[in-house]
């Protein structure tokens, strides 16, 4: 693959804080290597900012391997940015093109604040994660492989499910801030398993409780959480979490 430099322009979204007034300002950037990082060419950026004596921009990072789910930014539109099943800390600047403005904004979710620039507070979802609990186990010695057989094509759906990294790009890419896609991955991969049967009811009941408590939409099945979650994580646990809600509501009526 051909390596290159190329000059941009970026709109980068500034706010001090979540009840400051924030608006976007220009930068420029110059021999950014086709090869970077989109991370990577903000540590360009921000590096000449402080040699500047200016103020860096502030946005999540952590493994920077696509495994975190910190990297949040909306790129020209796009959590994530132009590719597809793609973090923006996996995302490279070949991407782009010389000359190109890029615009970078933070989630917008009103269950999302924004804490300072491109980072937001997303312990929304620890919270969500917190309400599901616990799973039943033996301790002791571990039981044998064979103790709890698992149907191949479950697994598989549980495995799917688990992928989901928590970033929030379903939720900034859905018109409602729906997090249902987010939650039903997170009920999907234990109500498939027999390790998370005897809590599935209760689970499911308290995890949707908590995601309508802290404020985000409903789901509306546009298909938008699925087309730019960077794990790909199928609609089809939205359907499954729907099935294990409804069946817990009428079993805690009994």
């Amino acid at each position: 693959m051909e390596h290159y430099n190329m000059n941009l322009t970026l709109k980068v979204w500034k706010q001090q804080n979540k009840n400051a007034q924030g608006g976007f300002e220009t930068y420029s950037v110059k021999d950014i290597s086709s090869e970077m990082s989109f991370l990577e060419m903000f540590d360009v950026l921000n590096e000449q900012l402080i040699n500047e004596g200016k103020e860096p921009i502030a946005f999540d990072h952590d493994c920077r391997e696509g495994i975190c789910g910190m990297c949040s930014m909306h790129i020209n539109g796009r959590a994530h940015g132009p590719w597809a099943g793609t973090t923006t800390c996996q995302l490279h600047m070949r991407a782009f093109k010389d000359g190109d403005t890029i615009t970078v904004e933070p989630w917008r979710a009103g269950a999302f604040p924004v804490l300072k620039d491109l980072t937001v507070d997303r312990t929304a979802f620890d919270r969500i994660i917190e309400a599901g609990g616990y799973v039943s186990v033996n301790t002791g010695n571990a039981q044998d492989a064979n103790c709890l057989p698992v149907d191949k094509h479950k697994a598989d759906l549980a495995f799917a499910a688990a992928a989901c990294i928590g970033c929030g790009a379903c939720v900034a890419a859905c018109k409602n801030s729906s997090a249902m896609l987010f939650v039903s991955a997170k009920v999907s991969q234990l109500a498939l398993l027999p390790q998370g049967d005897p809590e599935r009811q209760t689970r499911a009941l308290n995890m949707v409780a908590q995601m309508d408590k802290e404020g985000f939409g409903s789901c509306t099945n546009t298909g938008a959480c699925e087309a730019e979650c960077p794990k790909e994580i199928s609609l089809t646990n939205i359907a499954r979490l729907n099935r294990e809600f409804i069946g817990a509501g009428f079993s805690s009526e009994k």
